[in-house]
């Protein structure tokens, strides 16, 4: 199966008391083939995360849409079949400190599901926990020791180190380098890729940072207030974005040239609420080119350029 992942018209709406929704997630339509690695990008509030915990099934019902994981919809499982294919989907959070209880050793936090899952025998389970850790960089010797004792980059390590060893096809990486040093963000992203080309994993990578998602994926999708605008091959997105809102976002990549003269595009007012979204299209109230269409027609999903999709009003015939 060429495509482990496929999402259509996912959406997630929170309702507000009172009356009304916020609409985190609204009608979101990708695929993911096996073994690479796709990129989401956008404006905090945007829905980045929200997809991905929706993709895991993390963050309750759907409101609308199907998340087809190898096949099989994940929303019609059954709670013991869904337990069964949790160790196959996981996820490494933004804040490795948070996302690991302070009263557990390290040993104990990265065997603890390995063994709920008996998915390695009782007498090589220490065996294999030490191989784990020692691949993502970490020594045996610290299985006794706490959360606390480690530095940023070593806590993301175990965060890295619990989820391999659940032995997962897929994981969901939310922004797991943007509380991190920037010299250690490079030794987690190549740890990451050296990962992903040893196990086959693959990944849906979630971040601001536009030059780790150019480095570390192979096509990005760019959210705005719950919806896809544009979706691409990694490298024709950055070499060509269709969207203005694309446009918007790339510019304001710092380029290491004190002589290159930005050409920064700065959107005006601020990002609406997902609650009440603008009518037609949402990027109208910002947009540069905005037309009288723009107001009152929500634009076509159109594939632009062979693999190049993108939702605007510029390019509908």
């Amino acid at each position: 199966m060429e495509n482990i992942l496929v999402v259509e018209n996912l959406k997630k709406y929170f309702p507000i008391k009172g009356g009304g929704a916020v609409k985190a997630v609204d009608g979101v339509s990708f695929s993911i083939r096996r073994g690479t690695a796709m990129g989401l990008v956008g404006e905090s509030g945007c829905g980045k995360t929200t997809t991905g915990r929706m993709i895991l099934r993390l963050s309750g019902e759907k409101t609308g849409g199907n998340v087809v994981f190898n096949g099989r919809e994940i929303y019609s499982l059954s709670k013991s079949q869904l337990r069964h294919l949790r160790p196959k989907m996981q996820i490494i959070y933004q804040d490795p400190f948070s996302s690991l209880s302070p009263r557990m050793p390290v040993g104990e936090i990265i065997t603890e599901a390995v063994r709920e899952h008996k998915l390695v025998e009782k007498r090589a389970l220490d065996g294999y926990i030490d191989t784990i850790m020692e691949r993502c960089g970490l020594q045996p010797f610290h299985k006794n020791r706490y959360p606390h004792e480690f530095s940023g980059g070593q806590r993301q390590r175990i965060c890295i180190a619990r989820a391999l060893a659940l032995k997962p096809e897929f994981i969901v990486c939310d922004e797991p380098v943007s509380a991190l040093d920037v010299s250690v963000q490079a030794q987690i992203i190549n740890l990451l890729k050296e990962l992903q080309r040893q196990e086959n994993l693959t990944y849906l990578f979630i971040s601001h940072d536009l030059s780790v998602v150019e480095h570390i994926t192979d096509t990005v999708g760019v959210m705005y207030l719950g919806s896809l605008v544009e979706y691409a091959p990694t490298q024709k997105l950055f070499a060509k974005p269709l969207h203005p809102y694309t446009k918007a976002l790339f510019s304001a990549i710092p380029i290491p040239d004190p002589a290159h003269k930005m050409q920064r595009v700065v959107l005006q007012g601020s990002l609406p609420s997902p609650a009440d979204p603008p009518s037609g299209c949402k990027f109208h109230t910002r947009c540069p080119h905005a037309m009288d269409v723009c107001t009152q027609n929500h634009p076509a999903w159109l594939e632009v350029e062979p693999g190049h999709f993108c939702a605007c009003h510029l390019y509908c015939k």
